[in-house]
């Protein structure tokens, strides 16, 4: 397949390079130090299920060099989703899918109302990995997946044959037979772990060692969970416990990426995740006081955050 990879941080460049590893056609979409990077010494991945190098890794800032593929994989921050969707269209073709791979719930929609609702899968993505240094990115544990499915529940040759890319890169993959559900099941972990912690600015072992805090990482997931079920959402009934039990099983130091974006004074998903979890609830009449107190917290650093990168 021709795939179109945007954004080579740690989702991107882990799953890209392991696609393109694998002999799949993968173009990176970057830029800067990272897009000098690739084209120059390309790109190293360091992994706990072993590391590789994709030399050289084809990249360019510019989609229209590229043309029309087979699909588009969006792995920026969620934050950057608008402005990546306006650069994608000189990538599809009548039968190109893209899939976003974000922390958040919105994304889909995002991109299906500045591509078309016909070019648009959902996609969710498990995995521990993050930039070192530009084209440098470093797995240290659990094992990737992802998942994709057709935002209408139908099933499609196009997400197959992207399934089967996938396992043939040596990454579980899966065509999910209700993608929203599972984009939605991941959210409720992410929103409420990145939210305490960065808080907090404490990793998973304190936060949900100190009852005070763990009382809070409870209320929040029943939160995102109410907020989930209003917008018909059908989530499992143990959605909540589930992830509580994912979360005490994360090893004692583990930090979430907003959580280490807010800590290092750099932009961050906040307006993806604690932000959607308060205007998803203001707008299904969904009481959200823990999402708000952190939104609210988080806001004043947030603001400068990007007042300083602008």
């Amino acid at each position: 397949m021709r795939i179109a990879i945007f954004g080579a941080g740690g989702v991107g460049g882990y799953f890209g390079g392991r696609l393109a590893a694998s002999g799949q056609g993968v173009t990176f979409i970057a830029r800067g130090a990272t897009l000098a990077a690739l084209r120059g010494r390309g790109l190293v991945v360091e992994s706990v299920n072993g590391g590789f190098e994709v030399s050289p890794a084809p990249a360019t800032d510019d989609p229209s060099e590229v043309g029309a593929v087979d699909a588009v994989i969006v792995a920026v921050k969620a934050w950057q989703v608008p402005a990546a969707a306006g650069a994608i269209r000189p990538l599809l073709g009548p039968d190109t899918v893209v899939v976003p791979l974000e922390n958040g719930v919105e994304a889909p929609g995002q991109l299906a109302a500045a591509l078309g609702p016909g070019s648009v899968a959902g996609g969710v993505c498990h995995i521990v990995a993050f930039q070192t240094a530009p084209g440098r990115i470093r797995h240290p544990g659990l094992e990737p997946t992802v998942a994709f499915g057709e935002l209408d529940g139908r099933r499609s040759e196009r997400l197959e044959r992207l399934q089967q890319a996938f396992a043939a890169a040596g990454v579980k993959a899966a065509v999910a037979p209700d993608i929203t559900v599972a984009i939605w099941e991941k959210f409720l972990f992410i929103a409420s772990l990145s939210g305490l912690g960065a808080v907090t600015r404490a990793p998973a072992g304190v936060v949900r060692a100190l009852p005070e805090t763990r009382a809070m990482t409870a209320q929040a997931l029943e939160e995102i969970a109410a907020v989930a079920r209003a917008h018909r959402v059908r989530l499992p009934a143990d959605a909540v416990a589930r992830t509580m039990a994912f979360i005490d099983a994360l090893p004692a130091d583990a930090t979430a990426s907003m959580q280490r974006d807010i800590i290092a004074g750099r932009p961050s998903e906040l307006e993806a995740q604690n932000g959607a979890v308060v205007r998803l609830g203001a707008a299904a009449g969904v009481p959200t006081p823990v999402a708000a107190f952190i939104y609210a917290a988080l806001l004043p650093q947030e603001r400068a955050a990007r007042a300083s990168a602008a």
